[in-house]
């Protein structure tokens, strides 16, 4: 007999829709070879801001442990990985890697992971941390990975945000958009 609640997601699965229509923090994760890069957004999914760096261990479940611990301090409920996408948007040997590492992080984790774009967000992490001065080149480094991380996940919550917004408020709003450019263009030809 089915009691008709909706089913949660399987542990450490990645259900988007569920994802997208759940309030609450959300972690972005920057996975490098020598340190991973941790970001964590707020409730209401609207800012993201850098959180930690965590050093590499000597071994992925180390790693993922980690990472678990963050999840459960923050009181996350999803987790976005950044995916190393090809400049053409094609999956190479790094986006490979990084997959088989979710798969592993999903059986730790007990909140969904879902994978997204990383392209440039390490390049604007390096770009904003370069503009801000102040830090040797070393200390920048880790600093750079929780930067990318925060740039990872606030680019998956503007794409969140901007897919929940409803079909017909998109086009009212495009409609209006398109009657005030007709009425300030109506105004200069006068």
């Amino acid at each position: 007999m089915s009691s008709g609640a909706p089913k949660a997601p399987a542990r450490g699965t990645s259900s988007k829709q569920t994802a997208r229509a759940q309030r609450g923090r959300v972690i972005g994760v920057d996975l490098g070879s020598r340190r991973i890069g941790v970001a964590v957004s707020d409730d209401g999914r609207q800012v993201a801001s850098a959180l930690s760096v965590l050093e590499r261990g000597s071994s992925h479940a180390e790693d993922h442990t980690g990472l678990a611990r963050i999840v459960a301090e923050t009181g996350a409920n999803l987790v976005v990985v950044g995916l190393p996408l090809s400049l053409d948007g094609s999956e190479g040997p790094a986006a490979s890697a990084v997959r088989a590492e979710v798969d592993e992080m999903r059986l730790v984790i007990e909140v969904p992971v879902e994978c997204a774009d990383e392209r440039f967000t390490t390049v604007v992490a390096h770009q904003g941390l370069a503009a801000m001065g102040g830090r040797r080149p070393t200390s920048r480094r880790a600093m750079v990975d929780k930067v990318a991380a925060a740039a990872i996940l606030q680019t998956w919550l503007d794409c969140q945000r901007a897919r929940a917004w409803p079909e017909p408020a998109r086009a009212q709003s495009e409609q209006w958009r398109g009657e005030a450019v007709a009425r300030r263009t109506s105004r200069r030809a006068r």
